[in-house]
């Protein structure tokens, strides 16, 4: 009877190779401790509940410890790692003509005043959100002196 419990935590050791959820590792930990109950046991009832015993309290009992390794947050990058920051305007933002610019970490954008509101040149503004190839900004202080 052994032997099938190795092969099971084999299966389910190769089958952790093609997840991402660190899950299935646990369920052939669990079929390996089965595997040694399986040497004095031989009742096919008894192992199997072992085996879901085993399964649910390594998977519950290291979920926590599990998830601190796990990298869940999802990395701003391209335009969206502008939205929040801080920018200087280099040319004055007029909504009706639909022209302005903000200068953010050395690079030059396209800016439009959230609300349709202008903000004048050398005035600081927080970046809200990109629309297209434009930066939506909000004015948060006077012009730099």
């Amino acid at each position: 009877m052994w032997h099938y419990w190795l092969i099971a935590a084999g299966l389910f050791f190769v089958a952790e190779i093609f997840t991402a959820g660190f899950l299935v590792f646990w369920l052939g930990v669990a079929a390996l401790i089965t595997m040694c109950f399986s040497f004095f046991i031989s009742d096919l009832i008894i192992l199997t509940s072992i085996f879901i015993i085993c399964s649910a309290i390594l998977i519950f009992a290291t979920k926590p410890f599990v998830k601190k390794f796990m990298n869940t947050e999802e990395t701003k990058t391209n335009a969206f790692a502008i939205i929040g920051k801080k920018a200087i305007v280099t040319k004055s933002i007029d909504s009706i003509n639909n022209i302005g610019q903000i200068k953010v970490d050395g690079q030059i954008w396209s800016a439009e005043g959230e609300n349709s509101i202008n903000i004048e040149k050398g005035n600081k503004v927080e970046i809200v959100k990109i629309a297209g190839v434009k930066a939506i900004v909000r004015p948060i202080s006077s012009a730099i002196k």
